[in-house]
């Protein structure tokens, strides 16, 4: 059995999300700590990452939002995370958001972050979304990834966040997929 074929991939209730806080917060902190560009700057807490899936994540599901958290599994460890957020003005109710595609470093480059991508691309498809969109930070190891599931470019906005690590100012890549 290859390290793949025990990974499991499942939506969050928020009362999963609520037991699972301590684990989704060491993922969150570990990517942040390994560079990803996801919001957050060093110095970045356990304490920080629990209160963004608190606050951020759990309030939104708790009040029925339209958001989506989807867990990948390696036996017992959460490797990696992504969210679509529904949450889309009336005269965009046939897009959503792709957001923190987080694949813990642990876990990196065996096809994790592609296979939430797929998985989270069929819930949309299910709920009728037919455009999905996101942002990347430009030139990071997302980039190749998303385009590689089919995800085109829309632009580029230079000094648009600040680096999670050194003090610059990165470029953000804006990416659409139609479905």
């Amino acid at each position: 059995m290859t390290k793949q074929d025990t990974l499991t991939i499942s939506i969050l209730s928020p009362a999963e999300v609520e037991a699972q806080l301590d684990e989704l917060s060491v993922l969150l902190h570990a990517c942040v700590q390994d560079g990803a560009s996801v919001n957050f700057i060093l110095p970045y807490t356990l304490d920080d990452a629990r209160a963004f899936w608190t606050h951020k994540v759990l309030a939104r599901l708790k009040s029925s939002a339209p958001l989506t958290v989807m867990v990948a599994r390696e036996g017992d460890r959460i490797a990696g995370s992504v969210q679509l957020d529904c949450d889309t003005p009336p005269n965009q109710a046939h897009r959503a958001d792709i957001k923190k595609l987080l694949v813990h470093p642990d876990f990196q480059r065996r096809g994790i972050g592609r296979r939430l991508m797929g998985e989270i691309e069929a819930v949309a498809r299910a709920r009728g979304v037919r455009l999905l969109t996101l942002d990347t930070r430009s030139g990071d190891k997302g980039e190749p990834l998303y385009e590689s599931v089919g995800f085109l470019t829309a632009g580029i906005i230079p000094d648009y966040s600040r680096d999670a690590v050194v003090d610059r100012l990165d470029a953000a890549t804006f990416m659409y997929k139609p479905l």
